[in-house]
């Protein structure tokens, strides 16, 4: 499959691996990256050569620093929610797929990124790795698959998460329940190879008939939730707050 932000490979054991590579340097969830990763995501959930997939960002640096705030100051009441929807549909994709996900957490892992990681099965984190929903830091409520966090994180560290925009280190997004293993940061593929390995020793019609069990049990408030939360995205454009808050990041960064 031919793609413009992102490379996906599968290899002979049936193992695909789909690395953003778009070419921002925190593997930012823009527009054009969204849609080809959807899209993406749903081609390959049809065939049934896979038994596992890692997503990962390009590099170390970051899993996925979030949405891209430059389009995201441009977004007015119906654009929000036409963005937010299509960022939805990604996270969706993912926890949709049906065989395991493992999400390799490199580098930082924000807002989207880690709502996206929040869909995924299985993440692995370095002890460099660092998480964070910066969204109300700039205006906005963190929504859409933010609603997963309760359920692994817990009510509190989800509240704390959310109403300080405020990042964790990964031994804290281990002992919250988060992350699902932490090693040294030259080691993580080995890690991720070992939990593929274990993957593979199962039956594979018997993983994708779990997967499809572990994703009729979640709760059905999620989907309810999900749909509030793009409309409360999409109404909190109606005030100049989210610009405002943003142009402040903006001027910020140009003095550094």
């Amino acid at each position: 499959m031919q793609l413009e932000h992102a490379t996906l490979t599968i290899d002979d054991r049936g193992v695909a691996t789909l690395q953003i590579s778009n070419g921002t340097s925190l593997n930012i969830l823009n527009t054009p990256t969204v849609v080809e990763l959807t899209r993406a995501l749903r081609a390959l959930a049809r065939d049934e050569r896979v038994r596992a997939l890692v997503v990962r960002g390009s590099g170390d640096k970051a899993f996925i620093g979030g949405a891209d705030i430059y389009e995201l100051a441009k977004l007015n009441p119906e654009t929000a929610v036409d963005f937010i929807t299509r960022l939805g549909g990604l996270c969706e994709a993912i926890r949709d797929f049906p065989v395991p996900t493992i999400a390799r957490l490199a580098g930082w892992c924000m807002g989207g990124g880690l709502e996206f990681a929040a869909a995924c099965d299985i993440r692995i984190g370095t002890t460099a790795s660092h998480f964070a929903m910066p969204e109300v830091r700039i205006g906005i409520p963190s929504v859409i698959h933010a609603n997963l966090l309760p359920r692994l994180i817990g009510e509190g560290n989800t509240r704390w998460l959310l109403l300080t925009g405020a990042a964790i280190d990964a031994d804290k997004a281990l002992r919250w329940g988060f992350l699902n293993e932490v090693v040294e940061p030259d080691a993580i593929d080995a890690a991720i190879a070992h939990t593929v390995s274990e993957i593979l020793e199962c039956g594979p019609r018997g993983v994708r008939a779990q997967k499809a069990l572990l994703r009729a049990w979640e709760d059905p408030n999620i989907e309810r939730g999900l749909k509030e939360s793009i409309a409360m995205f999409g109404a909190s454009y109606e005030t100049s707050e989210p610009q405002d808050y943003m142009q402040h990041f903006f001027d910020r960064k140009k003095k550094k």
